[in-house]
């Protein structure tokens, strides 16, 4: 453990006008939301034997050959991520962190362990949707639904791989398909609330941008890095009030103009929210 990092952390947590936290897929993987190829093998072997699945992120993309046994697979996909786990011990020690301070969030996690740990609602915007979520697949109307309870009826239909033909959701309107709404392709539907959500970050960030501003950024990889990692190191590299705090286990590199206002901690996310805790 870099104790000298911690220390600087937590003096510019105390000091900090305001606070925007990044969260990428790293924060829940290492909160306990696990996405590796052996728990998926361990918590899905009927999926590994009946379409030979491997991992959590390439199996949203099969092509199932029907409605029935895509939302067996979603049910299963969602209530592991979504539904089944308690707020994480992560999770709620990040709040504790900054819970009485200016704050904001912008995460591509898709899971909502943010407002299910105490996050309030109008502080976090899920950029890439909601597995509490449902929309047209065509995006005909601008309105999503919530799919919590369906998917629980889904999960007790006594077909493993099938779901029952009438829990089949249907849009109301058109009369087409429904998808989760996550941002997969060029349906991906942005309600009313995702436009506000948008719209109370980017008044955050203009409203403190010329103040004590910490970007603090967790598990953010290259797997969309221009909606958190590129932006947050252009925010520290225009302004000489802003620091960037990265956390990541694996891609924790900082470029080197950012040397001076950054600090870098190549640790597991949830070990670090600890520290910076304690």
């Amino acid at each position: 453990m870099n104790t000298e990092n911690y220390l600087k952390i937590k003096d510019l947590i105390r000091n900090a006008d305001a606070i925007v936290i990044g969260a990428g897929a790293g924060l829940s993987a290492s909160a306990g939301i696990d996405y590796s190829k052996e728990s998926f093998k361990k918590n899905f072997p009927e999926l590994v034997k009946a379409y030979g699945m491997t991992d959590m992120y390439t199996s949203s993309f099969y092509e199932f050959d029907t409605e029935e046994e895509r939302w067996s697979y979603w049910a299963k996909h969602i209530n592991y991520s979504f539904i089944a786990p308690p707020p994480l011990r992560a999770y709620k020690e990040l709040l504790e962190i900054v819970k009485d301070k200016n704050y904001f969030v912008i995460t591509t996690n898709v899971d909502g362990q943010f407002e299910n740990s105490g996050f309030e609602h109008d502080k976090v915007f899920e950029v890439q949707g909601s597995y509490g979520k449902m929309q047209c697949s065509k995006a005909c109307h601008n309105k999503l639904y919530d799919d919590t309870e369906l998917i629980k009826k889904m999960l007790k239909s006594k077909d493993n791989l099938r779901i029952d033909s009438n829990l089949i959701p249907i849009c109301p309107v058109c009369g087409e398909k429904m998808e989760i709404n996550i941002r997969k392709d060029a349906f991906f539907d942005e309600d009313d609330n995702w436009n506000k959500l948008s719209d109370n970050y980017e008044n955050f960030i203009n409203d403190n941008i010329n103040k004590k501003l910490i970007l603090i950024e967790l598990g953010v990889g290259f797997n969309t890095p221009g909606i958190i990692r590129f932006p947050f190191e252009k925010l520290a590299y225009t302004h000489d009030n802003i620091t960037l705090i990265r956390i990541n286990d694996k891609y924790n590199d900082m470029v080197h103009e950012l040397k001076n206002r950054a600090i870098c901690v190549k640790d597991d996310c949830a070990n670090a929210i600890t520290n910076i805790l304690k």
